[in-house]
């Protein structure tokens, strides 16, 4: 098989979460148990560290991995989903692993996957531990998929798990309160092994203390400190990552890093690691501007940003996926902005007339186009230098333009 065909295999092959929602989510592990241990149990040969959360949890795995790396480990680092590229999920030291280690690994492994009848995450979460124990990582940070407690990555004992924060995102899985929501995510929390939990919220803190006290697992609130770094990493809601990424290393035992290896590993989180679509700045005059926020929490950080930012006209390319509560997201955009309205190219992207139709209730104006590329195009066409361009609303708009 050509790297294509397996691609298009593992897409077509069983319904992905990404693409299509809720009929591909699966409230079981023993699939990936059973992969597992057909791949005689790479999970167990390495150390890790595990990141769940509702926003910032990609970020966060990222600065941890790069600290890790600045102190001369090998570090494997597994997230998802992916911007361009399959191989951006699965990394060691920042490289994407080749297109011949996918091909290899599901062609070796193809008829157990196909008699199994594994997901598309499932089987990538066993790619990804099969190449970090076959390339001898000294650790892997481990970015949970949705959820915790029943994700496919739930299967490995880490040597910290982090909890960025919790919002209501996946409500359909994981339920519709805060406090449910953090249920599903501290399922991540193990025996006696400490847990970082990046925001102190109200809601959901007695949850977390609840499970941690269960488990005999020493817990910190990242939030109640604050960790001042400079990061490489535009946009100010990177300090709560940024804070949540250094106290997770301080929990680490039997690893040596420096003070220095933090302060590097936090400036040079894309350099080192490859990180993509995070307030990340396309160019200047016009400026523009594509994040990956896309939900309440996430929004809440990155329209803040977008409201320092000094400009005669701001433009705002937006797509979003059907499950999306556009009455919760909607009204955070600002109604003094010229909307481009796109359908990402997924089955679950919601249509573009949908979109302005629903735009429209809350005072948001603009035009609907076939695709993001051709809403995007027009944006340029039409912003002046002094203008601000912000493309967003969901991972697969910034994939598109990216």
């Amino acid at each position: 098989m050509t790297y294509q065909q397996v691609l298009d295999w593992m897409f077509a092959q069983l319904p992905m979460y990404q693409r299509q929602g809720q009929t591909a989510f699966k409230k079981d592990l023993t699939n990936i148990i059973a992969l597992c241990d057909e791949l005689d149990n790479p999970q167990k040969k390495f150390k890790t560290i595990h990141v769940g959360g509702t926003n910032g949890k990609g970020s966060t795995s990222h600065m941890i991995a790069s600290i890790l790396q600045e102190a001369g480990y090998k570090v494997g680092l597994y997230t998802s989903p992916h911007l361009k590229n399959f191989t951006e999920r699965i990394r060691i030291n920042g490289e994407e692993i080749t297109k011949e280690s996918v091909v290899t690994f599901i062609e070796k492994n193809k008829v157990f996957l196909e008699e199994q009848g594994l997901s598309f995450f499932e089987m990538t979460v066993g790619m990804a531990l099969e190449e970090f124990a076959n390339q001898k990582v000294d650790i892997a940070i481990i970015e949970v998929g949705l959820g915790g407690r029943l994700d496919s990555t739930n299967i490995i004992m880490p040597e910290v798990s982090v909890i960025t924060n919790i919002g209501l995102d996946h409500t359909q899985f994981l339920g519709e309160t805060l406090p449910e929501i953090a249920f599903e995510k501290a399922g991540i929390i193990k025996k006696n092994i400490s847990v970082v939990i990046g925001e102190r919220q109200k809601e959901t803190e007695k949850v977390f203390i609840t499970k941690a006290e269960e488990c005999n697992a020493p817990i910190v609130f990242a939030s109640d400190e604050e960790k001042n770094y400079r990061t490489d990493l535009l946009g100010d809601y990177q300090k709560n990552n940024v804070t949540t990424a250094v106290i997770a290393i301080q929990q680490l035992k039997g690893f040596t890093i420096t003070e220095e290896n933090i302060k590097r590993g936090v400036l040079n989180v894309v350099k080192n690691t490859n990180l993509k679509g995070r307030w990340q700045v396309l160019q200047e005059y016009p400026k523009v501007v594509c994040d990956t926020a896309h939900n309440k929490e996430g929004l809440f950080y990155t329209l803040k940003q977008l409201k320092k930012e000094n400009y005669k006209q701001l433009h705002i390319v937006l797509g979003v996926v059907s499950d999306k509560d556009l009455n919760e997201i909607l009204p955070m955009f600002p109604e003094k902005a010229k909307y481009y309205f796109c359908k990402p190219n997924i089955p679950r992207g919601l249509s573009a007339e949908e979109l302005q139709e629903q735009a429209k209730v809350f005072g948001l104006r603009g035009e609907v186009f076939c695709s993001v590329n051709e809403a995007f195009e027009k944006s340029r066409a039409l912003a002046s230098k002094e203008d601000v361009i912000y493309v967003g609303g969901s991972t697969f708009v910034v994939a598109e333009i990216l």
